[in-house]
């Protein structure tokens, strides 16, 4: 856990329309944390990253931390396969926007082992492992110190997704960022996060893996019995509706 508050959600509210998407949640985050942002479809996960980014209106208090710089890596997107934009391309871009030097550039590229043949590559010829490292590239990017990730792992085979986690908890560990993700897989979600956050519309928990993974508090959260394995130990891997 970091030392140091960096985020507190007093009372947050969402709606669209008259539905309620997310009502009266609380928490706080400490800098350096891994938050996991777990819970069945429908439940406000991707709301409530949209909320922390300010790009839905919400009711309650988002108190960031002053001079907070966030990245957001987004749920995978299907670039064109004949789109001619390399992952260089979209850095030295976005590196305009900001008035940054190539120098930041280069230091993201080193930070994440982009070899020059994989930034030259049309973002549309990327694996999918590769086209996530792009978007976490492109997050990095302005050297945030928080990064909200929703489902950076979705339809990514379970190594390349082992791979991403891995890459995450080591920039986390490195460069302390603080990270906020939705995530579909309980196990790496008990193998990578400090904290979980179990959403369904309202946190039905909160706390560290070991404490709140545990049958009773999944099956109230899910509705239904759920297993997972944590590392090394086997207990069936499905995916949840998280």
């Amino acid at each position: 856990m970091g030392m140091a508050k960096i985020l507190e959600v007093k009372d947050l509210s969402v709606s669209f329309d008259d539905t309620q998407v997310i009502r009266d949640l609380n928490f706080t985050l400490d800098e350096g944390d891994h938050l996991a942002i777990i819970g069945p479809n429908g439940s406000g996960k991707t709301v409530l990253l949209r909320a922390l980014l300010n790009i839905v209106p919400y009711q309650g208090d988002i108190l960031w931390r002053p001079g907070i710089r966030l990245g957001y890596v987004p749920q995978k997107i299907d670039a064109d396969r004949h789109l001619p934009l390399t992952m260089e391309n979209l850095l030295l871009a976005k590196a305009r926007v900001l008035r940054l030097t190539s120098s930041a550039v280069a230091h993201v590229k080193q930070t994440l082992g982009l070899t020059e043949a994989l930034i030259k590559t049309p973002v549309g010829h990327l694996s999918g492992g590769q086209f996530q490292k792009a978007l976490i590239a492109f997050a990095l990017l302005g050297s945030p110190n928080v990064i909200l990730f929703d489902e950076p792992t979705a339809s990514l085979d379970q190594l390349t997704e082992e791979h991403v986690y891995e890459l995450v908890d080591e920039l986390r560990k490195q460069h302390r960022i603080t990270m906020i993700l939705v995530s579909h897989e309980l196990s790496v979600v008990s193998r990578f996060a400090t904290t979980v956050l179990c959403l369904n519309k309202e946190a039905v928990c909160y706390g560290p893996p070991k404490e709140v993974l545990n049958p009773r508090v999944l099956e109230k959260l899910y509705g239904t019995p759920q297993k997972f394995h944590t590392h090394g130990h086997a207990h069936g891997r499905p995916r949840h509706g998280v």
